[in-house]
């Protein structure tokens, strides 16, 4: 089984009552994963909307399913704490008896069968027949019922067979299982992994299966429309007018701003200056624009395109992560004009006033003003300590008020650095729509590399889904381009490879 990326935090599986006898694995299904060959039908099932989860896995190549963890401060986390320790306490007390009961025992054995069972492939019949031996459940049973079943030596042989079946990345955590000696902490460990190699197998699954759920939803997502299309004719025309309002966009003169080189003597040219005349247009210029135009909607306009109402709440989603990182990248500009080269080239100061920025702009939508006073105050006092704190020297009067109205500035729309950096952002985004994500981060526009880590999770993100609405509905965006875009040369092909 190949390497599965972590991400997915450990969790006691004994969710049950006390008096059960059975722990509970969390996991997100209840099916036998054993790999795309087997029952891939039996892994989207269990999903009520078959169609919203292809939709979401075809779109994320990093989909993975996650367990639901109660923080251990919350009442939940506290319950289910509480009822874990419980059952643990129970099983310990059943074992410490003379004579020895066993009944939770026989269920926790029956389970982790269970699970050691699920954790296998189709082809591994060898394994399925030696742990079915192994863990019978009715000789288990007699053995109990003799009181000759050894619980350590058991567990010893579940161990092996975790060693066998784990991924990698697992190794460390079975092998640490082999250093405890108590039985009910042994068992208990057991769980633990087992629930993370499950977990595992899950994921290993999806990705398995990800081509054909991604190849399901384009399907199904078109076939549906076009049934919706048959019964409303005009179905398409909030779509067209979005598309074609990108084409004028892209016909209109563009205004450019003064270079961000100081942002002590920032400012933008009038909206009146322009560049040259923009280049003809293009089936990928305009499905970009389009897209881009997305990101910047208006709330109260209802005619957003009918070929994406599917993904509107993803791409809210986006738009409010890329007006986080406008106003991140913004505070960030700032502060490095006012930092120094030598204090703002120290990775550490970066990272601390990034998360610092990150937690106080948190509040910015519903109190912007009061937001970036509060980032004012708390990026100019961390300036003028780190500063002191490298013997460097300290901020004058002028300098550090000019250094808090710059940043207290950034609440306004209007403000040129928050404009300038919001404008590089959407131009990133669309240099991922034409040249890819990674070549768009070799040479990011100034201002931007302080966020690369965090455009490029956006620029994946916006890419996977405007990809995965275009292999749909390319079809129908070529029909519209084809009456904006006269001579329509080649333009399937140029729409569908977008």
């Amino acid at each position: 089984m190949p390497d599965v990326e972590e991400k997915v935090p450990l969790k006691d599986p004994g969710d049950a009552q006390c008096r059960s006898c059975k722990p509970e694995i969390s996991a997100p299904t209840r099916e036998d994963p054993r790999g795309p060959e087997d029952h891939p039908a039996r892994l989207i099932g269990t999903v009520d909307d078959v169609s919203k989860l292809s939709n979401k896995i075809g779109m994320n190549h990093d989909f993975h399913v996650k367990e639901k963890v109660s923080s251990p401060s919350s009442l939940e986390g506290k319950v289910k704490e509480t009822m874990h320790n419980a059952f643990w306490d129970h099983l310990k007390e059943q074992l410490s008896a003379t004579p020895p009961d066993f009944s939770c025992a026989l269920e926790l054995l029956k389970e982790i069968k269970e699970i050691l069972l699920s954790l296998l492939l189709p082809r591994q019949s060898r394994l399925r027949g030696e742990i079915e031996e192994a863990l019978d459940t009715e000789l288990l049973k007699r053995k109990a019922e003799h009181g000759a079943l050894n619980v350590s030596l058991l567990s010893k042989y579940i161990l092996d067979m975790m060693t066998l079946l784990c991924a990698p990345i697992r190794d460390e955590a079975v092998q640490n299982l082999e250093n405890i000696t108590d039985p009910v902490q042994l068992l208990r460990g057991i769980f633990q992994v087992l629930g993370l190699m499950k977990m595992d197998m899950v994921n290993y699954t999806i990705q398995s299966l990800q081509p054909h759920l991604q190849e399901h939803s384009i399907q199904h997502e078109r076939a549906t429309f076009q049934e919706l299309l048959n019964k409303q004719p005009s179905l398409l025309d909030h779509t067209t007018k979005w598309l074609t309002q990108a084409a004028v966009d892209l016909t209109m003169p563009l205004p450019i701003c003064l270079d961000i080189s100081d942002s002590t003597t920032m400012a933008c040219s009038s909206p009146n200056e322009t560049v040259s005349s923009p280049e003809p247009l293009s089936p990928t210029m305009v499905l970009s624009q389009g897209f881009l135009n997305l990101l910047l909607w208006d709330p109260e306009n209802e005619e957003f395109p009918e070929t994406l109402l599917m993904d509107r709440t993803r791409l809210r989603e986006l738009e409010s992560q890329l007006h986080q990182l406008t106003l991140l990248a913004s505070v960030l500009l700032v502060a490095s004009s006012f930092s120094g080269s030598v204090l703002f080239g120290s990775p550490q100061f970066v990272d601390k006033l990034k998360r610092m920025t990150k937690d106080l702009i948190e509040e910015f939508d519903s109190r912007p003003e009061e937001a970036m006073q509060t980032v004012s105050e708390q990026v100019s006092q961390e300036i003028h300590q780190s500063l002191k704190n490298m013997g460097l020297a300290a901020l004058s009067s002028d300098n550090t008020a000019s250094l808090i109205g710059q940043l207290q500035n950034i609440a306004k729309k209007e403000d040129c650095v928050r404009s300038v950096i919001d404008q590089r952002i959407h131009l990133f985004l669309k240099c991922c729509l034409v040249l890819g994500v990674q070549r768009s981060l070799l040479d990011l526009p100034g201002g931007l590399t302080v966020i690369e880590a965090e455009l490029a999770e956006l620029g994946q993100k916006f890419v996977s889904l405007t990809h995965h609405n275009q292999k749909v509905f390319g079809p129908y965006y070529t029909e519209i381009l084809k009456t904006l875009i006269p001579p329509a040369q080649a333009l399937e092909n140029e729409v569908e490879s977008l």
